[in-house]
Order: structure tokens, then C-alpha cells, then sequence
């Protein structure tokens, strides 16, 4: 009887420690890398960020990012940072109150009882606007532009550039609605053809199908004017339906609505609406045009035939009069992209459609808890703030510094560190391009203020995003703020006027 050979098993025990060791190894590896190859920042591996607990230091020590240039601005936005801080009397702002209907920023203007000199309490709830410029005029031609409001001809423009935080009309819709209020106006202002939120934007509803979406953050060979898309159609199929709502007044009903485009060969536009249906031919072009439709306007469908060699980039609907607001929020843009707008496209977009005033809200896209200094973003935002003066001579530029945002460390919220530190940078850019500043922390209350909205239900859970009940605060927040400077600036024409 054959005796059965026993088989050998093999022992991989020693081959999977081989194996570990060698991730581990790599993997620490990447965490020690330095924090820039080549001129390129890169953001380090941490295996154990998501249970690691931040270092008093991170947490508590957020003054050590900043500069004693800063002091003044920080006893305007944190009482708890700028407590130990004496600025000079000389450089103290007078403060611009809280807004009564805003208990978070009341909350957290209060100062801590600390027993020193309390003097300086009110300049913690500081919600101005800061000017940069040389003679303090930043805001000048905008100003102007609304004092001339009856005899311009035209509607005074003012363009929202953003992130996500303006998306779907977050902020910049109660915005609109409290200058077209004060100042006149009808309309949502500019739309793209289609967006990925189009369903969630109550100030308009809007669907399209039968286009290609190009983006400047994903498709870098193509023109880009300021809303950094542009769109193609598949077929002769494609269309564009809108209809107005009455969320706010003054986007019930529109008397223009105005198509625009970067290039055009035979393309025909038949227009559906409830009081007819009309065609037209739209110009040949290679360069931005503006094509406009005047009448009334409540809903409609935008069909358009022998679409070859059209590029569109959206549609406006507005009145000739009064303030138009245009939002052109773009979902993962840091800011920085936007030094590569084409220039020529933007000079033309300016004079088919002049901008009196644009407004930067960046940073979501940019805070990190692994970054700490953000002097290279400085850099390349101021470039971009002279592309942009490039591309629009006749527009003032405002820059919003970054909002209140929370991480969880320790089992609970606080202010990310990373926040503070990006917006003394936001703050330099502008001292850096001479335009104005305006902090949208400092407006919410300062810091810890996101962890109230969210209490309130004034910001989405994830502690970033508003909602539009704290994007209503932070737009009256703002309005306030413009009203306040346009004072100072109409007073100071009076003076000379004498």
C-alpha cells in the first residue's frame, strides 16, 4: 500500500510582514515629504488625521498667523484673539454695529470678561468695508455709477464671482433683491445655458437638454469669459425653457432678455412664449455678442436650428434700468483660475455688457488643515485681481474674505485654524491690488459663528455651506456695508463739490 506524501505547507506569514512593513514604510514616507516639489504645493498623507486630536496649539494659538500689521483687523473680527492685542488708537476703525436681527453676530461680538480695558469692545463687531486703494477710492466709479443710475442708459451691473457658496443664488439672491429694492431693477440677471444645480436655484426655473458643457477647470483649449463656461449644442434639438418666479420681487416678470454667445455662423433662435412665437437670426460673429429681445416676459422655450459653429455662453433676464446682479458661481473654483480668462473675450463681454462693480467670494475650495500659510495664494489672487482690472477697466473689484467654517477635533466644532490664516491673506491681496475688502467672518459674528448659523438652521450640517436663511444675514450684512461706504464716498463729493 502506496504511503501518501504529505504536501508541505507553505507559511506566508514572514511574505505578508515583508509586505506591511513596506506600506508602512512608504506610507510615512509620504507624510514627511516637504510641502512643495518644484514650486508645486502638495498635500501630505496622515493615516491617522481622521483620529488624531488637534494640539492646543492648532486649536487656541490661531494669533501666531498673523503679523502685528494684522492687529487692527483682528480686534475688528475675534474677541477671544484679539483680546491680549493693543493697536495703536490711530489705526482703530469706528465700528459699523451689528445688525439687531442677527443673534449669532450678537453672540459672538460680545466681549470675553477679562477684566483688562473694555474700550475697544465695539470694535470687535466691525463689519466695514476696508479700501485699499490710494485716496480711498476703491468703490468710486461704482458709486458713481448708481448716483448716475436715471441717465446711464444702461443698468448698473454688479458680477458675483464664487464657489459653491453662492451656488444656486445662496446669498447673492437676498443680495439682489435688497439693491434692486433700493435701487431699482427687475431679473435674475445672467444664467448659464444649463447647470448641475439649475433644479435647486429658486430665483428662476430653468431646464435645457441637447448641449456639451465645457468648463475652465476641466477644458483649459477654449475662450472663457467670467462665468468660466461655455456650451455647444449636439443637434438642432437644443433648447433652453425658463420661467420666472415671485420668490423676490422684481423676478416675476422681465422686459429684455438678452443671448449671449462667443460664436456664431447661420444660427436661427425661435422663441415660444405664452403671447406668441417668434424667429430670429442671430448675427454671425467670432468675438462676445449680446443679442436682445425686448417685450415681456414670463416663461418661454429658446429652440434653436442650423446650429453649427455656435459656442453660447447664457442667457440674461433683466430690465434696462435699475441694478442687475449677476451670479456666476463656479462649484470647485479656488479663485486663482480665473488669471486665465481670455482677455480679449473679456474686454468684449465688458463693452457688450459693461460691469460697474465684481465682487470675489473665494476660499472654500482653498482652506486645509494641513496648509498653514497661505502667502502663495496671496500671490497668484493678486495676479488675478489685475487680470481681472485688465479685462474690465470700467468695473471696481471688492474682494469678500472668506467665511466662518468648522472641523471637528476633540469631539467637538471650532473654527478651523486654517480660516484665520486665509483670510489675513485675502485681506493682503487686496492691500497688495489696492481694491476693497469686506469680511464675511467678521459678518457672521467671527469666530465659532458657523457653529450658530448651523444651530439655527441658517447652514447645512456639514458646516461650510450656508443656507438661504444665513445667506439672508450675510447679503443684509453686505448691503449695509455698501450703503455705509457709498455715504462716506458721497459725502466726500460734496466737499469737493464746495
Amino acid at each position: 500500500m502506496a504511503r501518501e506524501k504529505k504536501k508541505k505547507k507553505k507559511n506566508y506569514a514572514n511574505r505578508f510582514s515583508v509586505i506591511l512593513s513596506v506600506a508602512l514604510t512608504v506610507n510615512l514616507g509620504l507624510y514627511w515629504l516637504p510641502d512643495s516639489i518644484a514650486g508645486l504645493r502638495i498635500k501630505k498623507v496622515d493615516l491617522l488625521s481622521d483620529i488624531r486630536v488637534s494640539s492646543e496649539k492648532d486649536e487656541d494659538d490661531v494669533s501666531a498667523f498673523y503679523t502685528d500689521d494684522d492687529d487692527e483687523y483682528l480686534s475688528g473680527i475675534s474677541a477671544d484673539i484679539a483680546a491680549d492685542m493693543e493697536p495703536a488708537d490711530s489705526v482703530i476703525q469706528p465700528p459699523v454695529p451689528v445688525l439687531p436681527d442677527n443673534p449669532a453676530a450678537k453672540v459672538s461680538a460680545e466681549p470675553e470678561a477679562s477684566g483688562g480695558d473694555k474700550s475697544n469692545a465695539g470694535d470687535l463687531s466691525r463689519t466695514d468695508i476696508e479700501d485699499f486703494s490710494s485716496g480711498h477710492t476703491g468703490l468710486r466709479r461704482f458709486f458713481a455709477a448708481l448716483n448716475n443710475i436715471n441717465h446711464l442708459e444702461r443698468p448698473v451691473r454688479i458680477a458675483f464671482l464664487g464657489d459653491s457658496f453662492i451656488e444656486g443664488d445662496i446669498f447673492v439672491a437676498d443680495f439682489r433683491a435688497q439693491m434692486q429694492e433700493r435701487f431699482g431693477g427687475r431679473g435674475v440677471g445672467f444664467i448659464p445655458v444649463t447647470s448641475n444645480v439649475a433644479q435647486y436655484r429658486p430665483t428662476i426655473k430653468q431646464s435645457a437638454d441637447g448641449w456639451n458643457t465645457y468648463s475652465i477647470i476641466k477644458n483649459k483649449n477654449r475662450k472663457y469669459v467670467l462665468s468660466g463656461l461655455s456650451f455647444e449644442p449636439k443637434s438642432d434639438n437644443a433648447f433652453i425653457r425658463f420661467q420666472t418666479v415671485d420668490m423676490y420681487p422684481g423676478l416675476e416678470e422681465v422686459s429684455s432678455i438678452k443671448f449671449i454667445y462667443l460664436n456664431n455662423e447661420n444660427t436661427g433662435l425661435l422663441l415660444k412664449s405664452d403671447a406668441d412665437t417668434s424667429y430670429y437670426e442671430l448675427p454671425p460673429a467670432e468675438t462676445v455678442t449680446q443679442y436682445e429681445i425686448n417685450g415681456k416676459f414670463t416663461k418661454g422655450t429658446m429652440q434653436f436650428r442650423n446650429v453649427a459653429g455656435l459656442n453660447a455662453i447664457g442667457v440674461a433676464f433683466e430690465d434696462n434700468r435699475g441694478v442687475v446682479v449677476d451670479n456666476f458661481s463656479l462649484r470647485g473654483n479656488s479663485g486663482t483660475i480665473m488669471a486665465e480668462l481670455d482677455g480679449e473675450s473679456c474686454r468684449e463681454l465688458q463693452r457688450v455688457r459693461p460691469y460697474d462693480l465684481l465682487v470675489l467670494q473665494y476660499g472654500l475650495n482653498v482652506a486645509s488643515d494641513s496648509i498653514r500659510e497661505y502667502g502663495w495664494y496671496r500671490n497668484q489672487m493678486v495676479t488675478v485681481v489685475e487680470h481681472l482690472q485688465d479685462c474690465f477697466p470700467g468695473a471696481d473689484i471688492l474682494i469678500l474674505g472668506i467665511s466662518d467654517r468648522s472641523h471637528k477635533s476633540g469631539g467637538t466644532y471650532n473654527t478651523m485654524p486654517a480660516v484665520l490664516s486665509l483670510l489675513r491673506a485675502q485681506r493682503q491681496t487686496a492691500q497688495k491690488a489696492g481694491v476693497t475688502f469686506w469680511s464675511i467672518f467678521a459678518a457672521m459674528g467671527g469666530r465659532n459663528s458657523m457653529i450658530k448659523y448651523v444651530d439655527l438652521n441658517w447652514a447645512s450640517k456639514d458646516y461650510t455651506h450656508l443656507a438661504f436663511r444665513g445667506g439672508r444675514e450675510i447679503a443684509s450684512a453686505l448691503f449695509e456695508a455698501i450703503i455705509t461706504e457709498k455715504k462716506l464716498y458721497d459725502g466726500d463729493e460734496e466737499l469737493v463739490e464746495r
